[in-house]
């Protein structure tokens, strides 16, 4: 009956390398053509890529904190090595949106903008204010000890990727998003309860505020990208999980 159902909704355990394969840089030896046909119906991992991206910078961020590194730079390093995980992939994607939504008078031109792999101003005041509100909380967090936080925050900040993924249109056809495919029903609800699943598991109750607070906070992008740009491209997905990661933390470090 198990298999069944996992049939029915076509899970296949190739999903969480091809959501890796992805979302980060992590080599894993995995057939790639099989991964990119995959690459739609495998979201459904994205906060169990992002659980444990959290569990490898909060490791590193916490041992070197046990070692008398300074709580600063111990989660500079966590930042740094998020960073070099995914390859800056979502502080990219946040940069463009805010460059693209903030300048261009037509929805070509904004998109264009999305494009350009030159940093603005928009982009660049988004990026240092986005890595100067993470640096705050995971510095909190690192000061507290508590590795499940970083956990629970890599699985809230992926789930607003893919809740857009399932709700809003493609605004480029041609775009990076567009080649994932699109999110049907059951794969959102299964990156749902996941995320659900992964948050509770490391932070018990307090899983529920900071899932919703992760998700609701980044409406105001996706609206502002549906009345600029009339859908959502990958640059709008890295702009909602930066967006979810600073709103996770600190609602963990408002009620610390």
């Amino acid at each position: 009956m198990q298999e069944n159902w996992f049939t029915k909704l076509d899970v296949q355990p190739i999903d969480i390398p091809a959501a890796f394969t992805l979302l980060t840089r992590i080599p894993l030896p995995v057939d790639h053509a099989k991964t990119g046909e995959r690459a739609a119906r495998a979201a459904w991992a994205y906060p169990f890529v992002g659980a444990v991206l959290g569990l490898i910078a909060g490791t590193i961020a916490l041992a070197l904190a046990a070692l008398g590194v300074q709580t600063g730079m111990a989660a500079s390093a966590a930042l740094g090595t998020l960073m070099l995980l995914t390859g800056a992939l979502h502080e990219d994607g946040l940069s463009d949106c805010a460059d693209g939504l903030g300048g261009g008078t037509t929805i070509q031109r904004r998109l264009e903008i999305m494009k350009d792999s030159r940093i603005g101003a928009f982009g660049a005041a988004a990026l240092g204010i986005a890595i100067l509100a993470r640096w705050s909380g995971y510095d909190a967090v690192v000061t507290v000890d508590w590795i499940w936080a970083f956990i629970a925050v890599g699985a809230a900040s992926r789930l607003p990727m893919v809740l857009v993924m399932y709700g809003m249109p493609l605004a480029r056809p041609g775009g990076l998003a567009a080649t994932v495919g699109l999110v049907t029903a059951p794969v959102a609800i299964i990156a749902t309860l996941l995320t659900l699943i992964l948050c509770v598991a490391s932070i018990g109750l307090l899983a529920l505020p900071t899932m919703a607070i992760a998700v609701l906070v980044c409406l105001p992008l996706c609206y502002l990208a549906w009345r600029r740009i009339e859908g959502y491209t990958g640059d709008i997905l890295g702009g909602c999980q930066q967006i979810g990661e600073i709103a996770a933390l600190a609602t963990l470090t408002t009620i610390l």
